[in-house]
C-alpha cells in the first residue's frame, strides 16, 4: 500500500517536471513571436513612410514623369544636374546657408546658455522667455517676420529710417543679398533656442567640483570657461550641429513664405529647388532625381559627423 502511494507520487512529480518543461519551452518559443509583435509596427512604419517612399522617389529618378506619364531616360537627369551651372550654384548656396545659420546658432546659443546658467536673479523667467521662437508655429512666426521686413510699415524700415541710415523705405526682401540674410535672421531666431536648451542642459550636468577647484587654484572665469565647460559639453556642441545642420540643409517654410526662393532665385536653396521642380513644374523624373542628391549629400555628411564624433568622444573620454 505504502508502495503503491510512493509510486504515485513519483509519477506526479514527474508529470509536474514535464509540465515545468514544456512550459518553459512554450515561453522560450514565445518570446522571439513577442519580439516580432514589438518591431513589427515600427518595422512597418519604416517600411510604409521610408523606404517605400525612398525606393519610389529613386525609381523616378530614372524617367522622365510628369502629368502625362512616365518614360525611362536612365541617366539623362542625372546628367542634365551635373551639366547645369545653376544647380551647382544652388548647392554652393545651400551650404553656405546652412554653415552660415548653424554657426550663428551654436554662437548665439553657447552664450544664450552660458547667461542662463548664471546665478543671477530672475533666471528662471529669463529661461521661459527665450522659448517662444521655438513653440510658435513656423507660418505665424514667419508672417510677424514679413511685417518686420515691410519697407512701407516694418518696424525695421522705419527705424532705419529715423536714424537717417536710409532716405527712404527700404524693401529687405527685393534685394538679392539682403533677402538672403534676411532668410538666415529668421532661420538662426527660429533655431537658436533649441540649441541654446541642450546647451544649457549640459552645462548643468558639469560637475560643480572641477570649477570649484580651478576657483581655488586661481582660474579666473574665461579660463574656467573654456578649459572646462567647453571640453565637458564638446560631444553635445557636436551632436547639435549635426542637428542643427540637417534641419537648416532641409529647411523650407522660413524660406517659402518669406521669399518663395527669390528675388531672381537668390534664397533658393535644394529643398526649395526640388519642390519648385518636383511640384511647381510637374517634373517628377527631375526633381526625384534633386532629392536623391539630397539624400546623398546629406548620407556623406552624416558619415563625416560621426566620424568627428568618434574622434571627440575618443579625445573627451565619454562612451
Amino acid at each position: 500500500m505504502r508502495g503503491e502511494k510512493m509510486t504515485e507520487a513519483t509519477h506526479a512529480t514527474g508529470q509536474e517536471a514535464e509540465s515545468s518543461v514544456a512550459k518553459k519551452k512554450a515561453k522560450t518559443l514565445s518570446e522571439p513571436v513577442f519580439a516580432w509583435l514589438l518591431i513589427g509596427p515600427a518595422m512597418l512604419f519604416i517600411a510604409v513612410i521610408v523606404a517605400w517612399p525612398l525606393a519610389e522617389t529613386i525609381r523616378l529618378s530614372f524617367m522622365e514623369a510628369g502629368l502625362g506619364g512616365e518614360e525611362y531616360v536612365g541617366l539623362a537627369n542625372y546628367q542634365d544636374l551635373a551639366d547645369s551651372r545653376k544647380f551647382h550654384q544652388t548647392i554652393v548656396r545651400t551650404f553656405y546657408w546652412m554653415f552660415l545659420s548653424v554657426g550663428l546658432k551654436l554662437i548665439l546659443g553657447l552664450i544664450g546658455a552660458t547667461l542662463l546658467n548664471a546665478a543671477v536673479p530672475g533666471r528662471g523667467l529669463f529661461r521661459v522667455l527665450v522659448m517662444p521662437p521655438w513653440i510658435i508655429p513656423m507660418a505665424i512666426g514667419m508672417i510677424g517676420w514679413l511685417w518686420l521686413y515691410n519697407g512701407y510699415f516694418g518696424v525695421l524700415s522705419g527705424t532705419m529710417m529715423s536714424l537717417g541710415i536710409t532716405d527712404g523705405p527700404f524693401e529687405f526682401l527685393a534685394y538679392k543679398q539682403s533677402a538672403f540674410y534676411s532668410a538666415v535672421v529668421a532661420d538662426v531666431w527660429v533655431g537658436t533656442p533649441m540649441v541654446t536648451l541642450f546647451f544649457l542642459a549640459a552645462m548643468q550636468g558639469v560637475s560643480r567640483d572641477l570649477y570649484e577647484a580651478a576657483w581655488v587654484d586661481g582660474a579666473g572665469r574665461w579660463y574656467r570657461f573654456r578649459r572646462i565647460t567647453i571640453p565637458q559639453i564638446m560631444p553635445v556642441i557636436v551632436s547639435m550641429s549635426l542637428l542643427s545642420a540637417i534641419f537648416t540643409f532641409n529647411s523650407f517654410e522660413i524660406i517659402w513664405i518669406l521669399t518663395e526662393g527669390g528675388p531672381r532665385a537668390a534664397t533658393t536653396t535644394l529643398i526649395v529647388d526640388t519642390y519648385k521642380t518636383a511640384i511647381g513644374n510637374f517634373k517628377f523624373g527631375e526633381g526625384s532625381a534633386r532629392a536623391v542628391i539630397i539624400v546623398f549629400l546629406l548620407g556623406v555628411f552624416s558619415i563625416l559627423y560621426l566620424q568627428v564624433l568618434k574622434i571627440v568622444n575618443r579625445k573627451y573620454g565619454t562612451k
